[in-house]
């Protein structure tokens, strides 16, 4: 990839979006905990992030989900204004510990019933439902018994995607297991910058392998139970990683960063197998992936879809800012170089032409899965007039060059069939709190008025115009 390759002109972009079929997907994410808020309602147990919110120090503000945009009460005016966004899809997670709070027997029904009910709203405005089983709120009380570090917990995890499954796969056609799974294993395990906060790498590794047996276990008796047609995928957060120079340094960071970010999980769930350099990079270490018999075959139960979250791509170094190769640990150093490029407020580099080549990328080395674009967006600092409209040009401006760059990674062959854009509105942003606003529609946090910013108006335009040719 060229990192000085110059950005699209709009004109340019509009021609390629001009260019998706008529069969394009077109939607807006959301995830449970950063909108529903009602924590404590109906039923709902304790999850990781409501433990992790209340330590001291982890999340800015000492924010929390307690509230968040009040989604719980709010649902059907928030299905309206999905809908007045002219989109077909709306992918949207269900919160475990509200259907099942302790992450073990039966179905609390008033938790279900939300979705339920969430459901028949969307279907209603001819919308068409895209759940999430897992966007990392897992009930702590599994997470006391040993979290995703813990083989038992992916078995917890299928029983308890079943009891959504069940109830609402008479109208649900497309199931998304896990939202990346990187996140929850590297950052809640390994880096604690995340829920539960852990800091243990060979824990991590455990969790990525029971996250990905829990998918697999998940996607077998769902795929075993189906009585009409289903596609059941998996999302997963990726960019493209390039040598900072072509130092062999360089070169061996950049292997190792795609191999933990990208190939650890691909390759057991489409190749059957963990990538061998990375299994031997990890043998180095002491750490070993916990595969038992047969667990191979379970990952690589057949999907229909791959989800695709991305919002940056990266210049690796295998040398730190002192010249080191390696860490205090004796590990390998690998760590990110500035291109030099525009940046949104989480402080990530836009790298449009990197979506594409990921895109690309993705379909030749694992050849006829279908790719969805589940999340890609930006947050910035918005600044709402008295109305509560944001003029986000700069929003507008990175949807356009991604919406582009997908449509260029189509033309050069790549079977993408939808973008979902992150995210539908302002929401509680993890460790972040409610200081990074993501949205198309701003949210007031004081009086939780929802008001559409220009991108959302933009968005909504260029949906009318894609259907229209």
């Amino acid at each position: 990839m060229d990192t000085t390759a110059a950005v699209v002109e709009p004109a340019a972009e509009a021609d390629l979006i001009a260019s998706l079929p008529a069969d394009f997907r077109w939607g807006v994410a959301t995830s449970a905990y950063q909108i529903e808020g009602a924590y404590d309602q109906d039923g709902r147990g304790p999850s990781i992030w409501d433990t992790y919110c209340r330590t001291p120090g982890m999340v800015e503000g000492g924010d929390n989900g307690d509230v968040a945009c009040d989604h719980y009460h709010r649902m059907p005016a928030d299905v309206a204004l999905i809908k007045s966004l002219g989109v077909d899809v709306y992918r949207f997670s269900v919160a475990w510990p509200r259907v099942q709070p302790g992450g073990r027997g039966p179905a609390n029904p008033l938790g279900l019933g939300f979705y339920d009910r969430l459901v028949d709203e969307l279907l209603g405005k001819g919308v068409d439902p895209w759940v999430t089983l897992y966007h990392w709120d897992l009930p702590q009380e599994l997470e006391d018994a040993g979290g995703w570090p813990a083989r038992d917990t992916a078995y917890r995890f299928a029983d308890y995607a079943m009891l959504v499954f069940d109830a609402l796969q008479d109208r649900v056609r497309t199931w998304t297991t896990l939202n990346e799974p990187w996140c929850s294993a590297m950052l809640g395990y390994h880096e604690g910058r995340q829920a539960p906060g852990r800091q243990d790498f060979p824990a991590a590794m455990e969790a990525v392998h029971h996250l990905l047996l829990g998918h697999g276990l998940a996607v077998r008796r769902m795929r075993a139970a189906a009585s009409t047609p289903v596609e059941l995928g998996i999302t997963l957060n990726m960019g493209t990683s390039m040598p900072a120079t072509q130092s062999t340094a360089d070169q061996e960071a950049t292997r190792r960063a795609d191999g933990l970010g990208v190939r650890i999980y691909l390759d057991p769930l489409l190749r059957g197998q963990y990538p061998g350099d990375i299994v031997d990079d990890l043998s180095v270490r002491g750490v070993k992936l916990p595969v038992v018999d047969g667990d191979l075959q379970i990952i690589g139960e057949p999907i229909d879809v791959l989800g695709v979250n991305y919002y940056s791509s990266h210049l690796v170094s295998g040398v730190d800012s002192a010249g080191r190769t390696e860490d205090a640990e004796g590990n390998p150093v690998q760590s990110t170089v500035r291109m030099g490029r525009p940046v949104t407020a989480m402080d990530w580099e836009i790298v449009p032409e990197g979506f594409t080549d990921l895109l690309v990328r993705l379909s030749r080395d694992y050849p006829g899965m279908p790719m969805v674009i589940t999340e890609n967006g930006a947050a910035f600092d918005d600044e709402a007039d008295p109305s509560g409209y944001v003029a986000d040009v700069d929003r507008t401006a990175y949807l356009s060059a991604h919406i582009a760059a997908v449509a260029a990674a189509r033309a050069r062959g790549a079977d993408v069939r939808g973008y979902f854009a992150w995210s539908l509105m302002d929401n509680f942003e993890w460790s972040y709190g409610y200081a990074k606003r993501f949205g198309l529609v701003h949210v007031d946090y004081e009086t939780l008025v929802r008001t559409p910013k220009q991108s959302a108006l933009w968005y909504r335009d260029t949906i009318r115009r894609a259907r229209a040719h």
